[in-house]
């Protein structure tokens, strides 16, 4: 795919450009973003689920069964005569040999504890199932955003928000485990378990059942028309708040010098305290909203038991028959509110999670490379030469071209300087022999071998870059020289070997933890020069045959910018070198000098040349 595709697909694939999200929104309903997240659940998750569901049904029998047994028990304890002698207690009697009415008391007393205690196990074991599995799928989802993220090609990069992307690693991904998969878990569970006591109960007291229902569905039914329109907006102002937040976490830390210098802080606070408030002022909306139906739904309850227990106290039998029927009615109750609270309370945050839920699917289905998941490929063969073959090049579809018909071949084993105005083109070009960016129009090709998606890992394989800006990590030094090395695999006899030819030894050395020394966030704690030798040193211990500086000495004073390129210029003769610099002192010891300018070479020659035809003119 070219460049200029990819930069395009970026407007076209929703995970990128938050705005566009939320103006597609409405486009994706709720099950189709539920579907398109099950599809990114391993075969391992699906099956675990599957057995939740089977767990969630022996727990609905269990529950079924405690809530039948207490009407026998009530009943023994208060007409023993009539439990003794009704007809389906006649196989049990004979079985256990129950001889009088007061010997059957034990028996149900025993078989209600236990089926007591075996539901509430049961019902224990199942809220510790259904958590697990959704912070394990919350885990799966966050890796995969992660994974298909740094996988994305580089312009895709060069247009998203990175506070959009880790907000979806983070918070959104977090946000799916509660506000999706455990409300949808529990809204499962909870059905299966009303729709079995209901069913139970229809078969006792069809009437009161359904004057229940109708009553409590009403209620919820009114709560959900009245307030849906609301978490939805409060929703969407919690999907765009979390990145708010975190935004103004990323500005004001990162450019904490100058946030400093210029006082800022009170600035930055209140872009904080702005997001953060909204954030949090919608995140209680929708919490009260999940809870507000429970309190008018148990006073209805408990009316419509005392309604009950007196109309059956009027029925013929009285007080006595009417009491183990309350009381079981009175147990279903009990267990009932609670489910009816929870799934509307899961609906509320699902409700509330959709926007989050878009953005995380789309996010899940940025695609992957054909070789995400292979192992590394052997390097491309590199004996001769790089070249440029008409090779035009453009960020997007209106924006002008960067790279205009460039031809130009570099030799193996040459250093290379280039040179021109901003926007001339230098950066492009490094990042198109980088394999970074894909040629819209002409070709790359090493060896006359065209460098494709195909074969592109193989040739950056050859390949160390040393930045303007060195990242360095809250780390040692011996770790940012093996960037991306685990630290139980880090040869630290090649590590001392690029520190020396980066001419950085004995600075580490002389530091009283030695490669141990932890150099500080973005190695604030070292000079700009021993950070562009870590850089350096980190390139050589890639033991990369391909090294481009782009514009790694730019910030550095005079003195130790010829240190540095001192460096550069004793790494040895088996290495191709590129530099881009603004100065064109800088580059007195390549091979050639390239002037690039509108995006063409407009002259190329010695460094003595280059300097010669600068005077003629």
């Amino acid at each position: 795919m070219s460049a200029k595709s990819q930069v395009d697909d970026c407007y076209r694939n929703k995970s990128l450009i938050s705005i566009y999200l939320m103006q597609n929104f409405a486009d994706h309903s709720y099950w189709h973003l539920i579907l398109q997240l099950l599809k990114q659940v391993s075969l391992r998750r699906r099956f675990q689920i599957v057995m939740l569901f089977a767990l969630m049904l022996v727990v609905s029998v269990a529950e079924l069964f405690s809530i039948g047994a207490v009407l026998p028990f009530l009943g023994v304890l208060t007409a023993p005569e009539s439990i003794f002698q009704h007809p389906m207690a006649q196989p049990f009697i004979h079985a256990l040999h129950i001889a009088e009415p007061k010997d059957l008391l034990t028996f149900l007393t025993l078989t209600f504890g236990i089926a007591a205690v075996v539901s509430g196990g049961l019902r224990l074991l199942l809220s510790w199932t259904q958590i697990r599995l959704s912070y394990a799928l919350g885990a799966d989802f966050g890796a995969e955003i992660y994974k298909r993220t740094l996988y994305q090609p580089y312009a895709i990069h060069l247009n998203r928000n990175t506070s959009e992307v880790i907000a979806g690693v983070t918070s959104k991904a977090d946000g799916i485990v509660h506000q999706t998969v455990m409300p949808s878990l529990t809204i499962i569970s909870s059905v299966v378990m009303l729709v079995t006591v209901l069913v139970a109960l229809m078969a006792l007291e069809p009437l009161v059942t359904a004057a229940a229902i109708l009553s409590f569905g009403t209620i919820y039914a009114v709560v959900i028309v009245l307030t849906k329109k609301r978490i939805s907006i409060d929703g969407n102002l919690i999907n765009r708040q979390q990145t708010r937040v975190i935004k103004a976490l990323q500005e004001a830390l990162g450019g904490i010098r100058d946030v400093l210098i210029d006082g800022t802080q009170g600035l930055y606070c209140q872009i904080y305290r702005d997001a953060d408030w909204r954030l949090r002022k919608a995140q209680s909306n929708i919490a009260f909203v999940a809870i507000s139906p429970r309190y008018i739904v148990e006073a209805l309850g408990m009316a419509l038991i005392a309604a009950m227990a007196y109309m059956l106290a009027t029925q013929p039998g009285g007080l006595g028959t009417a009491i183990p029927l309350i009381g079981m009615l009175a147990l279903a109750a009990q267990r009932m509110l609670p489910l009816l609270q929870q799934a509307f309370a899961s609906w509320s945050n699902i409700r509330g999670g959709k926007s989050a839920l878009n953005d995380v699917v789309d996010f899940l289905n940025q695609p992957l490379p054909a070789d995400a998941d292979k192992p590394e490929p052997m390097s491309l063969a590199f004996h001769h030469s790089i070249s440029f073959n008409g090779v035009g090049f453009q960020y997007g579809k209106n924006l002008p071209w960067v790279l205009h018909g460039l031809n130009l071949t570099i030799p193996k084993r040459s250093r290379i300087g280039f040179i021109g105005t901003t926007g001339s083109g230098k950066s492009t070009l490094l990042d198109i022999v980088m394999g970074l960016l894909t040629t819209n129009h002409g070709s790359l090709k090493i060896d006359n071998i065209e460098i494709n998606s195909l074969n592109c890992r193989s040739w950056q394989k050859h390949i160390a870059h040393v930045p303007q800006s060195i990242f360095l990590a809250d780390a040692s030094i011996a770790e940012n020289i093996a960037f991306g090395i685990p630290s139980e695999q880090i040869d630290l006899n090649r590590v001392r070997q690029a520190a020396e030819k980066a001419k950085i030894a004995d600075s580490i050395e002389s530091l009283q933890e030695k490669y141990k020394t932890i150099v500080g966030e973005r190695g604030v704690r070292l000079s700009g020069g021993q950070r562009q030798r870590i850089g350096i040193a980190r390139a050589l211990y890639k033991t990369a045959d391909v090294i481009v500086f782009d514009e790694a000495t730019s910030a550095l004073d005079g003195e130790t910018e010829q240190a540095v390129m001192e460096s550069i210029k004793n790494l040895g003769d088996d290495l191709t070198v590129l530099i881009v610099a603004h100065r064109l002192t800088t580059l007195r010891d390549c091979t050639q000098v390239v002037e690039l300018s509108d995006g063409k070479v407009s002259r190329i020659g010695t460094y003595q040349e280059i300097v010669e035809l600068g005077k003629s003119r």
